[in-house]
């Protein structure tokens, strides 16, 4: 077995490896770049070495440089983790050259599987199912739109070298063809370095499942059963579980032999996955195959009792495989949820900032379990790279935690996930758990109908209107706010600086302006000797303190007693309670006053970002909704659209130039006015 591995990842996954190397007895290397050097990854390893500035291409994707840091730190082998370099065969075939063990797959296995095209004519060659399409070599945009009226639309572009869905692209019509296969390919080459695309027909109600695979250097591989991880956003996935649901023993079969023969077929080793579009009549389709390590496999160790690190190693080693496919079997159901950095409200825009305040649901280490008979996990398992004071750049993916819960069963799990996600508490940057509550308490996903389309079909459920804040929400923030000034306050000298609210023969009252996104909320606070009343909109109640920890307040609110924790950011109050989220602007409202955006477009940069095409010239009339310019931030093309009928004045930037978030990109004449942003 190895003494020292050189981890060529960041974030939850070098964490992850990191810790199974440790409980193995062997000693890591970390590398960083600088936007990384106060990185958690960076402090749970061994050793930690600086690889070059924050941009991926200049560190993290620095084989060569990578490679150096290895041999000098005496490290024997490198775990790529996932992403980055984890399925590059120039990196995997450098590593052997130099004389270090590459914990994946040989790089011929990379080069078969890791070219979708090339790895579904293998497959057409085996006889594995294939989903009708093209994926051949010809890449002239007008072959390429003949190849996609002949399959039928809507097809799906998707770039050949691709994977967490970049460089993909649903097209509804042939005359939008040509516009997306553009962007599709923009988006391959900056994130694959290779532009490469397939056309295939776009199956309107597929689930996506997935087996996981392992292989050996001595002959053997096995299935770890299946994934089910049809809820996506953006061909990204969200909420990933295992076994899949409504999954029969003869379909989970024949799924698992198809897979293992496809891994044998290219001489597989390691962990790998095979993923299948499946039909809801039961009927599957080869997709691709990640060959590595996937983000999800915490659910597939959570059924099985295995570390699929460890195996990893002990693969990598020249080891044999721990266990038989006879000796596996599956215990209970694992549910996992990926908490990001994102703003689901706004077409999961990432969101970049500082981690003020993070509050996790209580979790116990994942540990090997043994044999699956014995296998008895924790509930709650967290994966996290980010810790309270991290900073999410514009760097590198937006993820924060993978929240992993198991049950005896499904509707186990769901409950233990619902339970989990309403005590995560974020701070400083927009989070997507207020969406996955929604999301694993909507009707479809706790009845497991599960397909790829089923956050954009019950989108209305998912995304409702904003309502107002609950009279015990805004109780809490006043009474946080109240409660800071009286401790501020506390011993000083000066009665005029008495937060009492003491008054000869009256009482104090004042107003206080909270607000949300949506709307204002004007209290009147009245002073009394035990607490205060709140009115708003002619009701009152009185507030009482029963008790404080810290952020976390316990009320008597007329006769209604109220737990929250509240934690302000600035002049915003942050109000978790009842398993929700308020976040209240304490502000004059008036100051706000007409600074609405407007509908169907933004002329400002959503995020720091680089500028890929100017779609217009300046003097152009545009309709409502035309795309103006498209921005390139953390991996992701974002579509800068017109926001009404008008002509376009001026363009302040060009292709390649860097933009920060909130930057005005052009001038827009709108009803005889120049756009204000």
């Amino acid at each position: 077995m190895f003494t020292k591995i050189l981890i060529a990842n960041r974030g939850e996954i070098a964490c992850r490896v990191a810790a199974t190397a440790r409980r193995m007895g062997i000693k890591t290397v970390a590398v960083y770049s600088e936007a990384d050097a106060m990185a958690k990854h960076v402090a749970v390893c061994d050793e930690a070495v600086l690889i070059g500035p924050p941009a991926a291409k200049e560190s993290y994707l620095r084989g060569d440089k990578i490679i150096e840091v290895a041999l000098a730190t005496g490290a024997q082998a490198i775990h790529p983790g996932y992403g980055f370099l984890s399925e590059n065969e120039g990196f995997a075939k450098a590593c052997a050259t130099a004389g270090l063990v590459f914990i994946g797959p040989p790089a011929s296995a990379i080069r078969a599987m890791g070219s979708k095209s090339a790895a579904k004519s293998l497959m057409e060659t085996a006889e594995v199912p294939l989903v009708p399409g093209y994926h051949g070599d010809n890449q002239d945009a007008d072959f390429l739109q003949i190849q996609a009226d002949r399959i039928a639309y809507p097809v799906l572009l998707k770039a050949s070298a691709g994977g967490g869905g970049k460089g993909m692209r649903i097209v509804e019509r042939s005359v939008d063809f040509k516009a997306a296969l553009a962007s599709c390919k923009r988006e391959a080459i900056n994130s694959f370095g290779d532009d490469k695309v397939l056309v295939e027909k776009y199956l309107t109600r597929p689930r996506h499942i997935e087996i996981q695979v392992f292989a050996d250097t001595h002959g053997d591989c096995v299935y770890l059963f299946e994934r089910d991880c049809s809820v996506q956003r953006r061909h990204q996935k969200v909420l990933e579980e295992a076994p899949a649901p409504g999954m029969s023993l003869e379909r989970r079969a024949a799924m698992g032999e198809a897979a293992v023969a496809a891994a044998k077929a290219v001489g597989y080793v390691g962990a790998g996955t095979v993923e299948f579009i499946a039909n809801q009549d039961g009927s599957f389709y080869f997709m691709e195959m990640n060959t590595r390590l996937q983000v999800e496999h915490p659910v597939t160790e959570m059924i099985t009792g295995l570390d699929l690190v460890e195996w990893q190693l002990r693969v990598a080693a020249g080891q044999r495989l721990p266990l038989q496919q006879s000796q596996l079997s599956i215990n209970g159901h694992a549910i996992e949820a990926r908490i990001y950095a994102e703003n689901p409200e706004k077409g999961f825009l990432p969101s970049i900032g500082t981690v003020r305040h993070m509050h996790t649901p209580q979790a116990v280490t994942f540990r090997v379990g043994g044999d699956a008979a014995a296998h008895a996990p924790a509930a709650v398992r967290i994966d996290s790279g980010v810790r309270q004071g991290d900073a999410i750049s514009p760097f590198y993916d937006p993820m924060i935690a993978k929240l992993i819960v198991w049950g005896r069963n499904r509707d186990q799990a769901l409950a233990r996930m619902a339970q989990a996600l309403s005590e995560y508490q974020i701070v400083g940057l927009a989070s997507n758990i207020a969406f996955l509550q929604r999301l694993i308490a909507s009707a479809p996903f706790a009845g497991a109908d599960l397909d790829t389309g089923l956050i954009e079909r019950h989108h209305d459920v998912l995304f409702p209107a904003s309502g107002k804040a609950a009279l015990p929400v805004l109780a809490l923030a006043a009474a946080s706010l109240l409660c800071s000034e009286r401790q501020q306050r506390a011993g000083a000298s000066d009665p005029w600086a008495d937060a009492s609210g003491w008054r000869l023969n009256s009482v104090l009252r004042r107003s206080l302006d909270f607000a949300d996104e949506a709307n204002a909320y004007p209290l009147t606070i009245a002073y009394l000797e035990d607490g205060w009343t709140i009115e708003l909109g002619g009701m009152t109640a009185k507030i009482c303190m029963a008790g404080q920890d810290g952020s976390h307040l316990t009320l008597k609110l007329g006769d209604q007693t109220v737990h929250g924790n509240v934690v302000r950011d600035g002049e915003t109050f942050h109000v978790f309670t009842a398993g929700s989220h308020t976040a209240l602007l304490c502000t004059d409202p008036l100051a706000h006053a007409g600074e609405t955006e407007a509908e169907g477009g933004r002329l400002t940069a959503p995020m720091p970002g680089k500028i890929v095409a100017v779609l217009v010239s300046a003097g152009d009339a545009v309709e409502k909704g035309a795309p103006l310019l498209i921005m390139e931030a953390m991996k992701m093309e974002h579509t800068i659209a017109a926001p009404n009928h008008g002509v376009v004045e001026e363009l302040l930037y060009a292709v390649g130039d860097q933009v920060a978030e909130g930057a005005q990109l052009l001038s827009f004449k709108l009803s005889g006015e120049t756009k204000q942003t």
